[in-house]
Formats: structure tokens, C-alpha cells, sequence
């Protein structure tokens, strides 16, 4: 007879890699919207050069991110059903804000559906709150660093126009934009693919098969590494052209030297987080950083568009704790009503992703949508102009 626990389990692993894979098209925006609005790479291109650094990660970053998101909701609280409950209401919210071309934080939905299944579970005393403490922190701190960097950046990178004979010439530009995105995918990669490791490894260690060591850290194990980043590399690889095209056409208008200072105000703010382990949204990092280097290019923003995207950021985990939430209370309920409420919810959140999938946008739509590509120009000073 198979050991259900253990089937349940797997099923659950897999739940986390479908979320993880939705992560890496999701946010795939973060770290190529820049490059491909500019042209510097067309977006296939992009896509796949930002799922080999998305991987890359794995060979020098640690797990202290991991370990952040594992801990949300207490071990002796986690289950199968809790960990199920949180891991649907993320991927839920991915599909309808992916599908709405809306750039929301995968990290954030995660965090918002384990802190409603373990409400559901166990009241306040099954969370973690240190850990949603830190999460909460980089809500506020990562789009004002991200922004506020980007802008400096944007400055940066007009002196060192001005002192070279880069003047009238977008291809070094395009090479630092391809070099800083590069820096963004390396980073998204390490911070966002820890959050599924988190996730399975709590669910492991809340299930018997993993123990927490002398420290209170729960250990990741290889493979659920290595699955967890090849899971976000190849969404990556999918596309979100959606994303992408509200990322790289609708926030700001972009150019090289503005790319370049946007994706200087991710990298900063993204690798920063990381390295306190704590799990900033790579999506406020990059969106924030875009709007600050257009802002003070003066190339201006679509605050519309921001203020929507802004509203998204505060309603996300909201929602994903209150659907968390009804989610563990119908897979609780009695007897064989409980199966059937179960499986009638995995049905309609299957048809819904897969009609989504079938309905969006492609690459082809997005390279449609591009301008023409834009010279990069020194603005020049009033003597220059009388010249």
C-alpha cells in the first residue's frame, strides 16, 4: 500500500516548483524589461540570458533567504494542507497579476499565504512574526534604496557620458545594460528561488522528513536546490512577456543610459537583501529602480500605471493571507466533503492557469510593441548650444 503522507508530500513538492516556475516568468520582467524595451537583446534572447544567470546563483549563494521563509510558520504548526493552502494562494495571485500584465511580488504572495494558513491553523502564535517583521521592513526600505540609487545612477551615468566620446553612441550603454542585467537575473535568482526552497524544506521538516539543526535552521537538502533554481530558470525561459511589456514600455520611457541606472538600483537594493537573508520583492526593487532612473533622467513616469502598480504591492499579501486562509478551511472540511471541496478547488485553479496560458501575449506581440531605437544624446549646455 504507497505511504499517503509521502505521496501528499510530493504532490505538494510539486505545487512549489509550479510556483516557482510562475516566479521566473513572472518576474523575469525584473531583471530584462530594460534590455529588451532598448533593443540591446531581443526578447528571446533576453529571456534565455537571464535564465542561465537566474542559475547561476546556485553555485555561490547560501540559504539564509531559505531559511527566513521556512520559518514563517512554526514547524510544529506546518502540514501538508497548511503549506498546500499557502503555496495555491500565491500561485493564484502570479496567474491573475501576470495575466493583467500587473509587475506584484511573487516574494510577497508567498509570505501572505503562509501567514494565513497558519492563522487558519493555529491563530497568531503559529507565525513566525520576525520573520514577516523583515519582510514588512524591505516592503517600505527596498523600492525607496532601489528608487533613490537608480537615480543617482542615472546621474552617474550622464557625467560619464559627458567625459567620453560615448556622446552620440548607444552601444557601450548597451553593453552595460546587458552587464547589469546580468547582475539583476544573478540576483533575482538567488533571492527568489530560496523562497521555494523555504517552502519545501518546511514542509519536509514539518512532516518528519528534515530536522532542524542545533541552531533552529532548517537544512536545505541539494536536490531541492538545484530543482528550485532549474524550476525559476526555466519560467524565466517561458516568458512574461505581459510583465515585461508594462515593465520595459509603460512606466517610463527608456533608453540605454536609463536602463543602465535602473538596473544599478536593482542590483543594489537586490543583493543587499540577500546577503541579510532577508526576502526582498525583486518586482519593488526593479519597478522602483525603473520609475527613479526615468524620474531623474527627466524622461518623467506614468504615475497612472505606478499608482496601480503601487496598490498591487499594498493589497498583495492581503489577499494572499485571506485566501490562504479559506483555502486550509476547505481543505478542513468533514468527512469526504472536505476531498471533494479539495479537488473541485484544484480543478478550477488548474483550468484557470491553464485558459490563462493559452491566452497570453508572446514575445512577437511584445516586439510589435517596441519603439525605435533611440540615439543616446548628450543634452548640451547653454555655451555648447550657442556654439
Amino acid at each position: 500500500m504507497p505511504d499517503l503522507l509521502l505521496l501528499t508530500v510530493i504532490g505538494v513538492v510539486a505545487l512549489a516548483l509550479l510556483f516557482d516556475f510562475s516566479n521566473g516568468f513572472h518576474d523575469a520582467a525584473n531583471s530584462i524589461a530594460t534590455v529588451v524595451a532598448t533593443r540591446a537583446l531581443s526578447p528571446i534572447q533576453a529571456v534565455w540570458f537571464s535564465a542561465v544567470f537566474n542559475f547561476l546563483a546556485y553555485f555561490f549563494i547560501g540559504t539564509a533567504v531559505a531559511n527566513t521563509v521556512a520559518k514563517t510558520v512554526k514547524t510544529s504548526y506546518v502540514s501538508v494542507p497548511v503549506i498546500f493552502a499557502a503555496l495555491l494562494a500565491a500561485l493564484v495571485w502570479n496567474y491573475l497579476t501576470w495575466f493583467v500584465g500587473m509587475p506584484s511580488s511573487s516574494s510577497h504572495a508567498i509570505i501572505g499565504g503562509l501567514v494565513g494558513a497558519g492563522l487558519a491553523v493555529g491563530g497568531t502564535s503559529a507565525v513566525t512574526w520576525s520573520s514577516v517583521q523583515k519582510v514588512v521592513y524591505a516592503i517600505v526600505l527596498s523600492p525607496l534604496v532601489a528608487f533613490s540609487v537608480a537615480a543617482v545612477g542615472a546621474g552617474v551615468v550622464y557625467l560619464l557620458q559627458r567625459v567620453t566620446r560615448w556622446k552620440d553612441d548607444a552601444k557601450p550603454f548597451k553593453g552595460l545594460q546587458i552587464v547589469s542585467a546580468a547582475a539583476v537575473s544573478f540576483g533575482h535568482g538567488a533571492n527568489d528561488a530560496q523562497k521555494t526552497m523555504g517552502v519545501i524544506a518546511a514542509v519536509l521538516a514539518g512532516t518528519g522528513y528534515l530536522s532542524a539543526d542545533a541552531k533552529g535552521k532548517i537544512p536545505v537538502p541539494e536536490w531541492v536546490a538545484i530543482s528550485a533554481y532549474a524550476a525559476i530558470a526555466l519560467g524565466t525561459v517561458w516568458g512574461g512577456w505581459r510583465i515585461i511589456e508594462t515593465m520595459g514600455l509603460k512606466l517610463t520611457s527608456l533608453n540605454a543610459r536609463v536602463g543602465v541606472a535602473a538596473n544599478i538600483g536593482a542590483t543594489t537594493a537586490i543583493f543587499g537583501a540577500t546577503t541579510l537573508g532577508v526576502p526582498i520583492s525583486t518586482t519593488h526593487a526593479a519597478a522602483s529602480s525603473v520609475v527613479g532612473a526615468g524620474t531623474a533622467s527627466g524622461r518623467g513616469a506614468n504615475w497612472k500605471v505606478v499608482g496601480e502598480m503601487v496598490m498591487a504591492w499594498v493589497v498583495t499579501i492581503p489577499a494572499t493571507t485571506i485566501l490562504a486562509f479559506v483555502f486550509f478551511k476547505i481543505t478542513r472540511a468533514p468527512g469526504v466533503l472536505g476531498q471533494i471541496l479539495t479537488g473541485a478547488l484544484i480543478l478550477v485553479v488548474a483550468a484557470g492557469i491553464i485558459w490563462a496560458m493559452r491566452h497570453s501575449i508572446g514575445h512577437k506581440d511584445l516586439e510589435a510593441e517596441l519603439p525605435p531605437e533611440e540615439p543616446v544624446v548628450v543634452p548640451q549646455t547653454a555655451e555648447a548650444a550657442k556654439a
